[in-house]
């Protein structure tokens, strides 16, 4: 893909693909030959069909080889430069499953589109103007959102926001580049420029950026979500738990240890953040070799949880085992002390987290000891977000600009300033595509969806 735009036409099924999933199903055309496809398989019902812009046409699409009637259908024409590709568009809306949906693009396909790549229908409405480069990549983050807060998130990247954020830092710092680089040329016949005015908006700037970068660092959560290991001795209710928080019945829960040989997973929302809970085999000492690989998978699920959430048993008290079990957990995961069965209990319990997986009290407390533990508490009241890249690049930019602060401290002279300054200013034109490459357009958008 170049950064002119392309000539051919592309096509993708535009709409999740599943067998006895979904009742229609989206085969979206973008490109100059895009109508002439439409043309050329589809029949409209009836004889006094006009081919309009933004009208729906009803009809079937047949074989033209066969004559074969393929699928009942809508059609949707957009003809450029009113579409989301400001390219001649066609979509065919046919009914969902595999086989007819297939069919339908396999005669696409035949009739003169290319297949397109992932994400080529946003590249395409980047490289003609219609997105920017935060706006389309705001399209992948809501369709790939795992919480209400997330998407969100990305629908603020979508209306712009962050687009205006980081042109708005980028334009000062443009504003700054043209003030030394006028001394640099012309400072015989201009005022004196006041260095430390220059290096005031440089670190004003640059405490900016790195606000946003640990926004970005605390989104992440919400795109991505935590990976919670729960772990404890056998019987102490982690079946329990996780069947509680996901208000589910997805593990097995009985009085006999050892019962959990494998991990289980469950995805939950906590505050609008995305949980992954893994319910791992008790560790413990055992000769059945279906146990031991259960405990060693739960170990494996340690080392890489984001948070470890050690369950015990409240009626027993704190244990050796616990405590061995307390051990096991990696140094840097962040652990969370639970104790479960709060129910059995003839006197309240002491100080601590205090829950009852069976009755579900306490899992309010629970979620909310989690987030904070992960430092996750706030991550649901931020307006704007970056997402990986544009962290890095914002962080760059920030690490730039303190580069140049460095040669203003050292008092080299202003074209010695301009060097760090103009490597933070192309890096956030990286993040709104101002400057932009085809290598990083191509790995930005092979992020993306096929038919988006």
């Amino acid at each position: 893909m170049t950064l002119a735009a392309a000539a051919d036409t592309i096509a993708a099924v535009a709409t999740a693909v599943a067998p006895g999933e979904g009742s229609v199903a989206i085969v979206r055309l973008s490109g100059p030959e895009a109508e002439a496809i439409g043309r050329r398989l589809f029949r409209p019902a009836g004889q006094r069909q006009v081919w309009d812009s933004h009208r729906v046409l009803y009809g079937h699409v047949h074989d033209p080889a066969s004559g074969e009637c393929i699928d009942e259908v809508l059609l949707l024409l957009m003809r450029a430069p009113r579409s989301f590709t400001r390219e001649t568009v066609v979509e065919l809306h046919g009914h969902g499953g595999v086989i007819a949906v297939q069919r339908l693009l396999e005669l696409v396909l035949a009739a003169g589109a290319r297949r397109a790549l992932p994400g080529e229908f946003s590249q395409r409405a980047f490289l003609n103007g219609r997105l920017d480069l935060t706006r389309a990549e705001a399209l992948s983050d809501l369709v790939t959102a795992r919480s209400r807060r997330a998407a969100q998130l990305a629908m603020a990247g979508l209306d712009g926001g962050l687009q205006r954020r980081i042109g708005e830092l980028r334009g000062r710092l443009l504003d700054q580049l043209a003030e030394l680089e006028a001394r640099v040329d012309f400072e015989d016949d201009l005022p004196p420029l006041d260095g430390t005015a220059v290096g005031d908006e440089l670190a004003a700037v640059a405490a900016d950026l790195r606000q946003l970068v640990d926004d970005g660092d605390r989104s992440l959560l919400l795109r991505e979500g935590l990976r919670v290991a729960i772990v404890g001795r056998p019987n102490v209710g982690k079946s329990s738990l996780l069947n509680a928080l996901s208000r589910s019945d997805r593990a097995i829960v009985t009085d006999l240890p050892g019962t959990t040989r494998d991990l289980v997973d469950s995805a939950v929302v906590i505050a609008g953040v995305p949980v992954t809970l893994l319910d791992t085999a008790g560790i413990r000492p055992t000769d059945d070799p279906v146990e031991r690989l259960g405990i060693a998978r739960s170990r494996e699920a340690l080392a890489a949880a984001d948070a470890v959430l050690l369950l015990h048993d409240l009626s027993e008290g704190w244990t050796a085992a616990d405590e061995a079990l307390r051990a096991e957990v990696p140094a840097g995961v962040p652990l969370l002390l639970v104790g479960n069965k709060a129910d059995r209990l003839a006197t309240p319990p002491g100080p601590g987290l205090a829950i009852s997986a069976r009755e579900g009290s306490g899992l309010g407390a629970l979620g909310q000891a989690l987030l904070a533990c992960c430092g996750a508490t706030d991550a649901g009241n931020l307006a704007l977000a970056l997402n990986r890249r544009q962290r890095d690049l914002a962080a760059s930019a920030a690490a730039a600009l303190d580069r140049s602060l460095a040669a203003a401290a050292d008092g080299l002279p202003w074209d010695f300033w301009t060097i760090d300054l103009r490597d933070a200013i192309g890096r956030l034109g990286e993040i709104t595509g101002d400057e932009v490459n085809e290598a990083m357009l191509d790995r930005v958008f092979a992020r993306f969806c096929i038919g988006k």
